[in-house]
């Protein structure tokens, strides 16, 4: 096999492998039953970190989120502060939709984000304008929620540029009372 096919065929694969997901509907009977507007609405504080593709902790953050929902649409307000530091602030604006979907905009966030709802678990799909070292890359996320009780939901994200995995983002969050 000369090295023209092996690249053809090793592209092949890795391109079958990004688009081989586990779809939502798989944790449709997990329970508890994530309800969007009633985990996120009130105070919510989150701890992550980011790992790049060998594994490494890049960077450690904690999140305080500000949650309220008017009708079908909610806003998080989330502020981030990072281990050196540095602060950051998104503040997301969900849409539930007729199908159950929601959408998400963010001012960093390119386009739309499209979250699917099943069971315990939340998918969302999104490109992210990601700033590192004074450059903004447009940086995919195929982001996982999955809510373990009425207070704690797990949140791991896989960020993938050209297919190719980055890293990824570990978070627990804790609903305040």
């Amino acid at each position: 096999m000369n090295w023209k096919h092996l690249v053809a065929m090793l592209s092949g694969v890795l391109m079958l492998s990004a688009c081989s997901t586990t779809d939502v509907s798989h944790y449709a009977q997990e329970k508890p039953a994530l309800d969007m507007q009633q985990y996120f609405n009130g105070t919510v504080d989150a701890w992550g970190m980011f790992q790049d593709r060998k594994g490494e902790v890049v960077k450690r953050f904690t999140v305080v989120m500000h949650c309220s929902w008017q009708g079908d649409v909610g806003t998080l307000d989330e502020d981030f502060t990072y281990s050196d530091g540095t602060k950051q602030k998104r503040v997301w604006t969900l849409k539930k939709q007729a199908n159950g979907q929601y959408i998400g905009t963010a001012s960093d966030v390119v386009g739309q984000a499209v979250g699917n709802v099943s069971g315990n678990a939340l998918n969302w799909k999104y490109v992210l304008a990601l700033p590192v070292d004074g450059k903004v890359y447009n940086v995919n996320f195929d982001d996982w929620m999955f809510l373990m009780d009425d207070k704690v939901m797990l949140n791991r994200a896989v960020m993938s540029k050209f297919g190719f995995r980055l890293g990824e983002v570990t978070l627990s969050f804790s609903k305040r009372p």
